[in-house]
């Protein structure tokens, strides 16, 4: 109940002090603007009605919080308060920096002698908006600001808190980035621009823009970077799961993005060395466009692929460290296959219809440019594919604790099954055709004029996933074959003794491990009797209301065992098991308040907001990585 009324009360907040802000923000534009009230009365009365309206509501809602907020710990230290407070900030700065962002702009633009309406933010815009919105914004941030710098030192639990306050650089970090990206982008395109005679090319104002997004970007991404670089001698801050998704979003998007551009490059000179019909002028234009796209991101794969090395190597944990490095390496070697396997039918598809023309001759220039682009795409994915994929394969099949955890990795298995599942899909679909247009050929009793071609077609597709089929079918059972062995022989080492009290326990337990252990030893030893002394185990399993009340003889025996015991949960009455303290301080309230305990089966060692804000998190990493990709891409020609 308290977190339902907590998120009303907060949301509300929120909502009616932007409400408030952006009412402020129009009404002083008003009123420095005399134009305003007389041209456009709506505007100002919209303004007055927002401010007239939110404050009463933030007051009560924002001075609600604030009391409950000094008299509750809990209260003071809730996640959603830090949200609200990390989250307003966010609100308020942004908005600033991007009106200082259209400010920059439109100066630069000015001194260029450009028109304003060329800028990139901000052209219709005034220097008097700008500063109105970046003034007040900036004094509800320092407000902000002011609440969070005296309430870190007085909160008993800070760790809420750091979780936001992660999610909040992060996303400056990002958004910093975003505009270095796109800045150095835009220049790369405008130096290596070739000038044509088309309407709407390039101009100064391509150079003057990024140069604006460059010297408002830089600053930001530098000191958000800091600071989050800063704080990794915390460890919550050092082995957080979003530093780690936030380096797999950059490394590997900066990867596909320069693997992407590196192939339309590769295309275009392949074109021009095998006959192209373009000079050495156009070859440029070509290329310029994805070479302004590959340096930025190529530095960015760089940096932040080194980062995620770094991160890797720093996890003590061997298992651990592989497996991370192991989801890196085998989502690349997915995109490779991918790749090698369109390039692969790109190729036959233009042997096949070259040896099944029965049309006029193709121009030689298309047949060029389709082997250019066939090789361009097999150049880029089968180097990927094999510098990824033979690691992981090499791994997969050493011997000891290495191989054995390699092949029970889930990433690994969710590759393998992943190429069955599509390379099935892509035998399916080629033999289904080949049937279909086998039978109607019969049906018909003759063949049409595409008939070779299109079976042509469908057989070597049939092929190509028939081997990706195979082998990777191969590559899974050997790791079923090799991994089983092993296992078994563990299993069939480790003995386990259970302690029996009612008669009923013991073959519960021993039937639970035929199910799910077989190869695992089980004895079962009566705790009412005296436990002989040849008795020996790597593990003991007790029922739970027998390790509260244990007998002397099964205790005694205990006390000198090393090995692992495991404690089951029965339906004891009285017993309760609990999986933290703050779980057994409610249910001692519930019992109290003569209420049924109904204990969790396991503890919850992470809030569920905090699954909320790294989702946002990852959704706006996201947004920001399309964005870098958009950003660039879009102003490549046919890239």
């Amino acid at each position: 109940m308290k977190t339902v009324r907590r998120l009303y009360f907060y949301a509300v907040a929120f909502i009616s002090f932007e409400v408030v802000l952006w009412g402020m923000i129009g009404l002083i534009r008003s009123i420095v603007n005399p134009d305003l009230i007389t041209d456009n009365a709506q505007a100002l009365a919209t303004a007055l009605s927002l401010i007239l309206v939110g404050v009463p509501f933030f007051l009560v809602h924002w001075l609600w919080a604030q009391r409950v907020s000094a008299r509750e710990e809990e209260e003071k230290t809730a996640t959603l308060r830090a949200v609200f407070l990390y989250g307003a900030l966010f609100a308020t700065l942004l908005p600033a920096v991007q009106n200082l962002l259209a400010l920059i702009n439109r100066t630069f633009i000015g001194v260029a002698q450009i028109s304003y309406e060329r800028a990139l933010i901000g052209g219709t815009q005034t220097w008097p908006d700008n500063l109105i919105a970046i003034i007040l914004n900036l004094l509800l941030a320092s407000y902000f600001w002011s609440i969070l710098r005296a309430e870190w030192p007085t909160l008993p639990d800070t760790e809420n808190f750091k979780d936001i306050r992660r999610v909040y650089r992060y996303l400056w970090m990002l958004y910093g980035l975003l505009m270095i990206v796109y800045g150095t982008q835009q220049i790369l395109r405008f130096i290596l621009y070739i000038p044509t005679d088309v309407i709407g090319s390039l101009g100064r104002e391509t150079f003057v823009n990024a140069t604006a997004l460059l010297v408002v970007g830089t600053p930001i991404w530098f000191f958000a970077w800091r600071s989050i670089q800063d704080a990794l001698p915390d460890p919550a801050e050092n082995n957080s799961v979003l530093r780690l998704i936030i380096l797999y979003l950059l490394a590997l998007g900066a990867t596909v993005t320069v693997l992407s551009a590196g192939g339309n490059i590769l295309y275009n000179l392949l074109s021009y060395v095998l006959g192209e019909d373009i000079s050495v002028i156009d070859l440029i234009k070509n290329i310029s466009g994805p070479l302004s796209v590959l340096i930025p991101f190529g530095a960015m794969w760089g940096y932040y692929g080194g980062w995620l090395n770094k991160q890797i190597a720093s996890e003590e944990n061997i298992a651990r460290r592989s497996g991370l490095k192991r989801l890196y390496f085998y989502i690349l070697s997915a995109l490779g296959l991918a790749t090698t396997i369109i390039g692969m039918l790109l190729l036959f598809t233009l042997i096949i219809d070259q040896l099944t023309q029965t049309s006029d001759v193709i121009a030689a220039d298309f047949i060029m440019k389709e082997l250019a682009g066939a090789i361009a795409v097999l150049v880029v994915g089968l180097p990927l594919w094999l510098r990824t994929w033979l690691p992981m394969q090499a791994e997969a099949l050493a011997d000891g604790e290495t191989g054995g955890h390699a092949r029970r990795s889930v990433v690994r298995k969710a590759y393998l099954y992943l190429a069955l599942f599509a390379s099935v899909l892509g035998t399916m679909v080629p033999a289904a055709i080949i049937v279909f247009m086998l039978i109607q050929a019969a049906l018909k009793g003759e063949v049409e004029s595409g008939f070779l071609n299109g079976i042509l077609k469908a057989v070597t597709t049939l092929v190509i996933f028939s081997v990706v089929l195979v082998y990777h079918l191969s590559a899974l059972r050997k790791d079923g074959a090799v991994q089983s062995d092993v296992l078994e022989e563990k299993q069939s080492e480790f003995s386990v003794v259970v302690f029996d009290h009612n008669g009923t326990f013991g073959e519960s337990v021993k039937a639970a491990f035929a199910k799910h252990a077989p190869k695992v030893p089980v004895t079962i030893v009566n705790a009412n009797e005296k436990v002989a002394s040849d008795v020996k185990a790597s593990a003991v399993v007790l029922p739970g209301s027998l390790a509260v009340n244990t007998p002397a003889n099964v205790e005694a025996w205990i006390s000198s065992f090393n090995g692992s015991k495991l404690i089951v949960r029965d339906e004891a009455a009285g017993i309760y098991w609990m999986n933290d303290l703050g779980q057994l301080a409610q249910s001692v309230q519930a019992l109290a308040e003569g209420e049924d305990i109904r204990p969790q089966s396991s503890a919850r060692t992470t809030p569920v907001w905090m699954y909320v804000a790294y989702v946002f998190a990852a959704l706006f990493a996201c947004q920001l990585l399309v964005g870098l990709l958009f950003f660039g891409v879009s102003m490549v020609a046919g890239f």
